[in-house]
């Protein structure tokens, strides 16, 4: 009875009234603190009741008889097993030293609680987002693991997941600890040792199978820069519809061609026509007697002279301003189906497979034939320096001819023979802004566009249009490229280079294309058909924005009269 006794008033002694300064303050009576509808003496009477903290006493049964104090204070952290004299002054103490072990549930709750702007003291854990069938599994393998004494080697991480699988005192290898681990991982399709026993928060739900995002093409991140900056309005429909019976069927000649002065040359039938762009007036230049046709046309590059290639394989020159035939120029034996124009100098290719320099300032027009094609000579382009000449033939050839000398025309052996083309190479173009690179397309068996590097004659690129190749032209404006096409879709494309992805589809005709030209401010493209039609495409037009910032980029230079006056 003596010792209960002691043990009585030990207790009573130990047991500490008053306020605690250092301990947390409670959710609740901050709640009261903010309202201010509390009056002193309950604010005063709650703050004693919640600071007080009690004193268990129990006496243990070992050799030393030492006893075990434990306190229940706001923190909930017990203290270390100390003497009787150790044990009092701890417990006299507000924030005791944790276990061993590390931190316990409740102080990391307490410890989170005041780093919480909100005020929350705790957290909720969300039934729905919690796997209790693997909460369970990692709880048993704690357990057995515990119950085996391993010495603390599958000891529960922080996130509650066991460290190791082992239940046994039995060494295991690592090969087969990585194979348990592995299938355990099978068993529940995920890691373990990443897995919580208590999910605080749940996942946004995947949306449903097939469902489109209408806000992705704005606020998606994975958008590449070169897509958003890269993509313009380009009108799909034509801007004018014009009517042109009798246009010829044949994928080797060249029947249109727009001049520097804004006026188009048609070959319909037997007869040429003149359409002013500008005011929309129509002439007729002249009509051939019998069956005679024009074969090709070409305007020269400043001025009013057309030059006509006939199926006689005579070459013409007429004075559009005048309405009259200039000159003859004989030199084939074969119709004439491409020109090209380089200065006062005429190039003419045939279906006798040669290409002719004409110089028209001198009465000996021929100056120099160029043989190295075996069939119909269908493509020529003057490159924009003058340096080079490309030509295409129905043989699939494509020969880069060198200006002579600096001379505006070209002689001797090829420079350059390129076999990759499967077809007829009759859709030729040069690269405004490289003058070394050369677009070439094929086609029916071969329908790819080329890209040439004159300069050491390598092939730089080569993409598959899925059809016939008719006509190729470069953006003045806008790093784009134009291709013109026959079946299956008889369309128009409009190309980024040089990454030639494609930007949109024109499309319209009911015939192949047969020959596409631009207007002389780059801006339009005429495309002449099988349908006998013309149409006019506004599809590289200034972006009005950008001609707006340069125009308000150039500033006037100051005046030096409004300088000197103050």
């Amino acid at each position: 009875m003596a010792q209960f006794k002691h043990l009585n008033e030990l207790n009573t002694f130990l047991t500490m009234d008053g306020e605690n300064a250092k301990g947390p303050v409670p959710r609740w009576q901050r709640k009261l603190n903010l309202s201010g509808a509390s009056t002193s003496f309950n604010s005063s009477a709650l703050a004693n009741t919640s600071a007080r903290q009690t004193l268990s006493v129990s006496m243990t049964g070992n050799a030393n008889n030492t006893l075990q104090l434990s306190t229940t204070v706001n923190s909930l952290k017990t203290p270390r097993k100390n003497g009787g004299k150790g044990t009092a002054s701890s417990a006299s103490k507000k924030s005791s030293q944790t276990p061993s072990k590390g931190p316990t549930a409740s102080s990391n709750t307490n410890g989170n609680a005041q780093n919480q702007p909100g005020g929350g003291d705790r957290f909720i854990p969300s039934r729905t987002a919690t796997d209790f069938d693997l909460g369970h599994y990692i709880v048993k393998q704690g357990t057995a693991s515990n119950e085996d004494g391993d010495g603390g080697a599958n000891v529960e991480n922080e996130e509650g997941a066991v460290g190791g699988s082992s239940t046994s005192n039995i060494p295991v290898s690592p090969k087969q600890s990585e194979r348990m681990k592995s299938l355990s991982e099978a068993m529940r399709g995920c890691d373990i040792s990443k897995q919580r026993l208590l999910a605080f928060r749940t996942k946004v739900p995947a949306p449903p199978e097939g469902h489109v995002n209408p806000l992705k093409a704005i606020y998606s991140v994975k958008t590449p820069m070169s897509a958003k900056s890269g993509s313009r309005y380009i009108p799909n429909a034509p801007e004018r519809i014009l009517d042109a019976p009798e246009i010829m069927n044949d994928y080797y000649l060249n029947l249109m061609d727009w001049s520097t002065d804004n006026v188009i040359a048609v070959a319909l039938g037997a007869s040429v026509y003149l359409w002013n762009a500008a005011t929309g007036t129509i002439e007729m230049l002249f009509e051939n007697e019998g069956n005679d046709h024009a074969c090709s046309l070409s305007w020269i590059h400043e001025g009013h002279i057309l030059a006509v290639g006939t199926s006689a394989g005579t070459v013409e020159l007429w004075d559009c301003e005048n309405m009259k035939r200039l000159r003859v120029m004989n030199g084939h034996s074969a119709r004439v189906g491409v020109l090209a124009w380089n200065s006062y100098v005429l190039c003419s290719g045939s279906r006798d497979g040669t290409i002719v320099n004409h110089d028209v300032r001198t009465r000996q027009h021929n100056i120099g034939v160029l043989q190295g094609h075996t069939q119909e000579v269908c493509g020529l382009k003057w490159s924009p320096d003058g340096k080079y000449l490309a030509s295409g033939g129905n043989d699939n050839l494509v020969h880069v001819w060198s200006a002579a000398h600096g001379a505006p025309h070209a002689t001797g052996e090829p420079l350059h023979v390129f076999n990759q083309h499967q077809a007829a190479i009759r859709a030729l173009a040069w690269c405004p802004w490289q003058p070394n690179v050369l677009a070439s397309g094929g086609g029916t068996a071969d329908r790819t566009i080329k890209f040439w590097n004159v300069a050491n004659g390598q092939l730089m690129n080569s993409v598959d249009t899925k059809s016939q190749v008719c006509g190729l032209l470069f953006s003045k404006t806008y790093k784009e490229l134009i291709s013109a096409h026959g079946y299956v879709n008889n369309q128009l494309s409009i190309w980024k280079y040089p990454s030639m992805m494609k930007q949109v589809d024109l499309m319209g005709h009911t015939g192949r294309v047969l020959q596409i030209a631009m207007s002389p401010d780059g801006s339009t493209v005429m495309s002449a058909g099988a349908d006998e039609t013309l149409r006019l495409w506004n599809c590289f037009a200034p972006d009005p924005l950008l001609a707006k910032k340069e125009k308000s980029a150039v500033r006037e230079k100051p005046s030096l009269l409004k300088q000197s006056l103050r």
